[in-house]
């Protein structure tokens, strides 16, 4: 091992790549891996956050509007997550077999983990403490599909939690306005 190898073997980009192996490895097991791209295919996009968020809208009649503003920064945590990574442009990862198809070939930050966070935070707020969990697995499995690193992962929960928390007093008053 030469000098530079040994550097990026130390360096963050080096433990993100043995990371990102380990927790690859474990998708071995089929029930991982079934279990991850399950995951995958349902947050495409924020899908299921979105659907969980519109459900509670529909069946928290009293907080619908506070569930419908949760959901719309779930999406928007999403969308800033797509345009940073149209700035950065950082490629997947390439020394790990990808157990998905992703439509897109970059990977900083992750939206996986954008919106699963966003929605941890703003559903959470509202009593929905069984995402946090089920948001914690997703961002997980992208790590065990292989298609993002885990600053990516990491990059992408800040954001959705960053987002969720600006937007909090929105998603309870609505609009600005407080209620009596």
């Amino acid at each position: 091992m030469d000098h530079f190898d040994d550097m990026d073997h130390r360096s963050l980009r080096g433990v993100d790549r043995r990371i990102l192996s380990a927790v690859h490895a474990r998708g071995r097991d089929p029930r991982v891996a079934g279990a991850a791209r399950t995951l995958s295919r349902a947050g495409e996009h924020g899908a299921l956050w979105l659907a969980a968020g519109l459900a509670g809208a529909v069946a928290d009649g009293r907080r619908r509007g506070a569930w419908a503003r949760g959901t719309a920064l779930t999406a928007g945590a999403h969308l800033v997550s797509m345009g940073v990574k149209r700035v950065v442009r950082r490629p997947r990862p390439a020394h790990v077999e990808p157990r998905v198809h992703t439509l897109g070939r970059h990977s900083f930050p992750s939206s996986h983990a954008a919106s699963a966070t966003a929605a941890a935070v703003a559903f959470g707020a509202l009593g929905a403490y069984a995402i946090a969990p089920l948001a914690t697995a997703m961002c997980l499995s992208r790590l065990v599909v292989g298609v993002h690193y885990p600053s990516d992962v990491a990059a992408g929960a800040v954001l959705g939690a960053l987002t969720a928390r600006v937007g909090a007093n929105w998603m309870r008053r609505g609009s600005g306005r407080a209620h009596a």
